[in-house]
């Protein structure tokens, strides 16, 4: 049997120019500037405070390319450090640039590159195969190394392989989400992790448990909450808070097991890896968290006023005229007199 090289590369060539239908949830050029808070506490260490606290300012920024492609980034500015000198400065949180595609009717991917959490560069893969509109087969392959930002920067080489692969089940009735995830983390420790989510509107809350080969067993819990406003403006360019707060407990003090990076500033856990109208699955089906406006409307409006606003000049136009005629058609001051 012959294969036809070019009927096979024709979809995969159409997905990577953005070709294929599904539209991006912002518009092409639109850029989102935001702010967030990040909060970081520990009580592992014996001193005089109950908790030590970090909490770092969080402004970023998205752009849409179109067709899919995205940069985004944020950094992260400490306001309260009683974490030590390791953490006074103001690092890159992430800096990436990605694309995303859907082939066929069930496989969406993502490919980034850049700056990631976790202080890692390199390159990530993740993607998801819909088997059952319940079941889907989630996986992450990424190729980092590590990127120090503290007093002088530093890079090592990018020779770390992590990969976690697992099913992802959706309990629709229930807004329910089990996830089951293992593989290699950022630390080179081998794990794996369950986790179990019940969402609501605007809020999403978890259990998780987790092991690995250096850090053992441990559990916790999650909530994910979006923050308003929830109705997206029609700009080109947005200022808002950030997309959504994350609180996680971990009852493990170790913190280099069971460790994942992020590739962009707002990824989170109720949103998942992808745009949710690409080939939507799980709690993309939900209701939206952020409406958009709808530019048709939008543009229509701003034609109406733009129209009205024509029409006022033409109208304040037409009035002058008329005044400096009737002035001109008025006698001359004097005349009368002179011809007597």
């Amino acid at each position: 049997m012959k294969i036809k090289f070019k009927t096979l590369l024709t979809p995969l060539a159409a997905a990577l120019i953005g070709v294929l239908p599904a539209s991006s949830q912002m518009k092409g050029g639109d850029v989102d500037i935001f702010m967030g808070v990040e909060l970081n506490y520990r009580d592992i260490i014996f001193n005089h405070r109950p908790v030590d606290l970090l909490i770092h300012l969080t402004p970023g920024v998205k752009w849409n390319l179109g067709h899919r492609w995205e940069i985004a980034g944020a950094a992260a500015i400490p306001v309260v450090n009683q974490y030590g000198d390791n953490s006074k400065y103001v690092i890159i949180q992430a800096a990436s640039v990605s694309k995303q595609i859907g082939i066929g009717k069930h496989w969406r991917t993502r490919f980034s590159g850049g700056v990631f959490t976790q202080s890692r560069y390199g390159l990530d893969i993740k993607t998801q195969y819909e088997v059952k509109p319940w079941l889907a087969i989630d996986a992450e392959l990424g190729l980092t190394g590590q990127l120090t930002m503290q007093k002088s920067w530093a890079l090592s080489p990018m020779t770390r392989f992590t990969f976690l692969v697992g099913p992802d089940f959706w309990l629709g009735k229930w807004t329910t989400q089990l996830i089951a995830r293992g593989g290699r983390f950022v630390y080179g420790d081998y794990g794996a992790v369950a986790e179990a989510y019940r969402h609501f509107k605007h809020t999403s809350v978890g259990l998780f448990a987790q092991y690995s080969n250096v850090g053992k067993s441990s559990a916790g819990f999650k909530v994910i909450v979006m923050i308003p406003p929830y109705k997206r403006s029609c700009r080109k360019v947005h200022f808002r808070p950030a997309s959504n707060f994350r609180l996680t407990f971990n009852s493990q003090s170790n913190s280099r097991s069971n460790v994942t990076y992020r590739t962009e500033p707002e990824q989170n856990e109720r949103q998942g890896w992808f745009d949710r109208d690409l080939l939507p699955w799980g709690p993309d089906t939900m209701a939206p968290d952020f409406r958009p406006c709808d530019r048709e409307a939008y543009e229509a409006e701003q034609l109406e006023k733009e129209l009205k606003k024509q029409e006022n000049s033409k109208k304040k136009t037409v009035i002058s005229i008329e005044a400096t005629e009737s002035i001109d058609m008025l006698p001359e001051s004097g005349k009368g007199v002179e011809e007597q």
